[in-house]
């Protein structure tokens, strides 16, 4: 039987409240003050082993395994981008970047995590699915109001970056969450309401390193329980086609150059977004 958990039990999530200051080569959108536990410094020696590292020829089966090392790598961007690159605004304006003219884009690497959006557990799947051919870095600008998508197909067996593209927020697939998650993260009353009558929780024992415990949080404790979540800017991949939206949405913050992970699922109940379940 699964038990009520009570504010005492909120020392679990405070691997998720160590914040620190990020860098990021994007002017575009001031970084997320976020809850991660990654220090810059972890992340500077991670940049520097895989730049120093040959990317080997089985990292392109994966997705995955290729963006962190065209993260990292500036030879490797450079290399793995098809020049004059294509590049089209929001307003429809499309221009051509000349190699000479690029500037290294680390995505996701300098804020310490990254975030991925899932319709379902099968779409989950394709992290790993190496017949994946094409795939979509979504920089998502919530401030904003934009999504800069950067295209990416698998070219005779070399993953390449082909085309990046301005949208605005209201066109991207998952719209309807996207607007839903801007509001779950900046109104404190919102999110309560946005908590289902009970919430199954998954977590670490804080009496057990070894073991994992669950049991339920309600709205009446979630303040003690509630993850500081990105306010900003959010990463999504997008494995293969694209698919509507549905009424689920798996959210995943995963630490760059650590374990940390937060699984946060929900549903649409009524027409509402609410959250139905927290793993950590």
């Amino acid at each position: 039987m699964k038990k009520i958990l009570w504010p005492t039990l909120a020392v679990v999530l405070l691997t998720f409240s160590c914040t620190g200051k990020q860098t990021n080569a994007d002017d575009e959108v001031s970084p997320d003050s976020v809850a991660d536990s990654t220090d810059t410094a972890m992340v500077d020696t991670l940049e520097q082993l895989i730049t120093e590292t040959p990317m080997p020829r089985a990292a392109d089966a994966m997705f995955d395994d290729f963006v962190f090392n065209f993260v990292a790598n500036k030879r490797l961007q450079y290399e793995r981008i098809v020049f004059p690159l294509r590049v089209t605004q929001v307003d429809g304006k499309t221009t051509l970047t000349e190699k000479s003219q690029w500037k290294m884009e680390h995505f996701f690497m300098r804020q310490g995590y990254y975030t991925l959006l899932f319709g379902d557990d099968d779409q989950m799947a394709h992290m790993k699915d190496t017949a994946v051919n094409e795939a979509v870095v979504e920089k998502i600008m919530l401030q904003k109001n934009e999504v800069k998508d950067f295209y990416f197909q698998r070219i005779r067996g070399a993953w390449m970056m082909r085309e990046v593209r301005m949208n605005p927020l209201e066109t991207n697939a998952n719209a309807s969450f996207l607007a839903f998650y801007k509001q779950f993260v900046s109104d404190s009353a919102f999110q309560v309401r946005s908590i289902n009558e009970t919430v199954e929780f998954i977590g670490p024992d804080p009496d057990d390193d070894f073991n994992m415990m669950e049991g339920v949080i309600t709205p009446d404790t979630w303040e003690a329980f509630a993850p500081q979540l990105p306010e900003k800017v959010l990463y999504n991949i997008i494995y293969g086609k694209q698919v509507p939206e549905g009424n689920q949405k798996i959210f995943l913050m995963r630490g760059v150059a650590n374990g940390l992970e937060l699984e946060l699922r929900f549903k649409k109940v009524g027409g509402r977004w609410m959250l139905t379940k927290m793993t950590t």
